[in-house]
């Protein structure tokens, strides 16, 4: 029996470790309904970037807390799906999964695109971006609401430095072309990504830009069944 459990415990260490990158406005909290039992599971720590830094710069600087010397998987839900796909570029993944999300500036609504061209969002201020986050998130995403408190207390938590600047990454992102080995989970009830300008893998019908945890057991079923293959 030693020897038995010995031996899983070495093929337990050898499966990839799976790295969680959560949305903007979210934390590791994101994933609370999510359960990997056989891989080890880390959760990327986001930091308040340097005014002007770009989304690839950003990527950059969150790579230093992923251990390449071993196997590992993306998951990234919202921006930080955007994130993964910056990663891929860069590291060698074995899997990167994105949720809710968009794998290239292209995919992104065209009211990105408008503030880029005429950038108001740059006159608002710190506080009000964060505040602007927690009064227009249930306008946006109804959906939220079947998990207000978790929703509510991630965004209160969020600096509103990191809210601004992470609003900027988003809006300046330049990224044209992806990994075509990208898998892309993505809601048809996607307000904030809506799903006409995405290239899919999997579609959750009524799933929004909240299902990372509205819809978190489900989410996992289907992420369990792509890391067998």
């Amino acid at each position: 029996m030693l020897f038995l459990s010995g031996t899983f415990s070495l093929a337990q260490e050898k499966l990839p470790t799976i790295y969680l990158l959560p949305g903007q406005g979210a934390d590791q909290r994101l994933f609370s309904k999510f359960d990997f039992p056989t891989h080890k599971v880390v959760h990327i720590k986001y930091h308040i970037p340097e005014k002007g830094t770009k989304m690839k710069e950003y990527a950059e600087q969150l790579s230093s807390q992923i251990n390449t010397s071993e196997k590992f998987i993306l998951i990234g839900t919202s921006i930080g799906g955007m994130l993964s796909s910056e990663l891929s570029e860069f590291l060698n993944p074995e899997k990167v999964i994105v949720i809710s999300s968009a794998k290239s500036k292209n995919e992104l609504p065209g009211r990105y695109n408008f503030q880029k061209k005429i950038p108001i969002y740059k006159l608002v201020s710190p506080a009000l971006a964060r505040w602007g986050a927690m009064i227009m998130q249930p306008i946006v995403e109804p959906d939220r609401n079947k998990e207000k408190e978790i929703f509510k207390s991630m965004l209160r938590d969020k600096n509103k430095y990191y809210m601004k600047r992470s609003i900027a990454m988003i809006i300046e992102w330049e990224k044209e072309t992806y990994k075509d080995n990208i898998i892309h989970i993505h809601g048809n009830d996607d307000s904030t990504v809506p799903i006409k300008n995405v290239n899919y893998d999997y579609l959750i019908n009524e799933g929004s830009h909240m299902m990372t945890l509205t819809r978190g057991h489900e989410l996992n079923k289907l992420i369990l069944s792509i890391l067998e293959n």
